[in-house]
């Protein structure tokens, strides 16, 4: 394959401007779980939607994504409704890590737990990047459970390691050293809520990316894989877990 794009290296400012908007992130993030901030499956019309069966995925701010020093932050947030189903068993769903690369493919093509203490979890991922070009990347991720009250939980996701791999599955396959490549995908942070109700449970997660940012000049290869590959990115994992939790128990844990 033509590579679409020079080799780049993850820079100290950009990770600095990626770290700031985190900790902000965060901060606003333990606000909405104490109830400070209202949730975006609190207004009538939307929970309308969500209850159709809508899959609401929307920038947290702006209308593009956020420019920092040679990259671009990427903060999306999406919410889905699943009929007929509890937190206790979307919880199960996705904590079965080593069933990942089966519930959540084609993006994610190899998974495996690789430890656990309580609600804290170490996890592989391969995942599998397509948009015009496709991207192979190993990542390696610390994920944390805990309950918020007796109907909701959340869930924190951090990655600790992203690897682009060249020629993968091939005997040629190398894995990059992390934050060298091609920057379609540097860190990942990712929070979720999930709340019970009487005849459904309400997901929500909120996915910050950074990424390289678009050289106007081959913009019509990379924008694509950098602009538009998040948000639907976020969409097809909450639907892919909706579609999960709404199979038999025999065919969900296959």
């Amino acid at each position: 394959m033509t590579r679409p794009a020079e080799k780049v290296e993850l820079k100290p400012g950009t990770l600095l401007a990626y770290s700031t908007h985190i900790a902000a992130a965060e901060a606003a993030v333990e606000a909405r779980l104490r109830g400070e901030e209202p949730s975006p499956d609190g207004c009538a019309e939307r929970l309308a939607q969500l209850r159709k069966g809508a899959t609401i995925v929307e920038l947290c701010s702006g209308k593009r994504p956020l420019q920092v020093l040679d990259g671009l932050i990427h903060d999306w947030i999406g919410v889905i409704c699943i009929p007929g189903t509890t937190v206790e068993k979307t919880l199960a769903l996705l904590q079965n890590y080593d069933n990942h690369k089966n519930i959540y493919r084609p993006e994610v093509i190899g998974s495996k737990l690789t430890g656990r203490q309580g609600n804290d979890f170490q996890i592989y991922l391969r995942l599998r990047k397509k948009k015009i070009i496709t991207v192979i990347l190993d990542t390696d991720h610390d994920v944390h459970y805990f309950p918020v009250n007796s109907m909701r939980w959340a869930c924190y996701s951090r990655t600790t390691r992203i690897c682009e791999v060249e020629d993968a599955g091939k005997p040629t396959e190398k894995v990059r050293p992390p934050d060298t490549g091609y920057g379609f995908l540097w860190r990942l942070h990712s929070y979720w809520r999930f709340a019970e109700s009487e005849d459904c449970t309400y997901v929500e997660c909120r996915a910050i990316s950074l990424t390289r940012d678009v050289p106007s000049a081959l913009a019509w290869i990379i924008e694509p894989m950098i602009l538009k590959l998040p948000r639907d990115s976020l969409k097809a994992t909450l639907e892919a877990t909706r579609r999960a939790l709404s199979l038999p128990v025999a065919q969900a844990g296959s």
